[in-house]
């Protein structure tokens, strides 16, 4: 005499998702990571805005990308020829495509910093694009108070740290944006 057991479904629950509250346990600590992703996505959405928009504050009305200006082209091509990685950059980047992966990376990482959403993909392209402004205006060639580290670093850091520690849950559309089917099928997407 055979038995035969019912098949029983396993319990297809998706993976519960991780909110700042587990991984930062302080209110406080909560509130100062929101305020300076705020602030370093803001410092990067401005020179979108000021580029595209020449409000003259870097970028003069006459040179602005509406007005057919050429923010990464105009960097580039002005660099110092004792730069070791100039010729490279220049010539990968000094270009209408470098003009657009660039202005669309400031606009990007900007929005994606200030509403709390996308940190990830914002950390990593924005530490992608503060590695190569480093490279290509090395310190110790270019002058400054610092031979070895410059302001890219810590923008990079601040980027990295508002990433691994949530802190678009707090004031930021991180919680909501963990819990669309999207980002729980995809967690790189958080």
């Amino acid at each position: 005499m055979t038995t035969t057991r019912a098949h029983v479904p396993e319990a297809t629950t998706a993976p519960a998702v991780i909110t700042q509250e587990s991984i930062v346990t302080s209110p406080l600590a909560r509130k100062v990571l929101a305020i300076a992703r705020i602030v370093v996505g803001f410092f990067f959405l401005w020179p979108f805005l000021d580029k595209t928009f020449g409000l003259g504050f870097s970028t003069p009305a006459e040179r602005a990308w509406i007005n057919g200006g050429t923010p990464a082209q105009g960097y580039l091509d002005n660099l110092d020829p004792a730069q070791p990685l100039a010729g490279f950059f220049q010539s990968a980047f000094s270009n209408p495509f470098g003009d657009v992966v660039f202005m669309l990376g400031l606009l990007g990482i900007g929005v994606a910093m200030i509403a709390g959403a996308g940190l990830r993909i914002a950390a990593i392209g924005g530490t992608l694009l503060m590695a190569f402004m480093y490279l290509v205006a090395l310190p110790w060639i270019a002058g400054g108070t610092n031979p070895v580290l410059d302001s890219h670093w810590v923008e990079a850091m601040l980027l990295l740290t508002a990433a691994v520690t949530l802190s678009g849950d707090t004031w930021g559309l991180g919680r909501w944006w963990a819990s669309t089917d999207l980002v729980r099928r995809y967690r790189w997407l958080r």
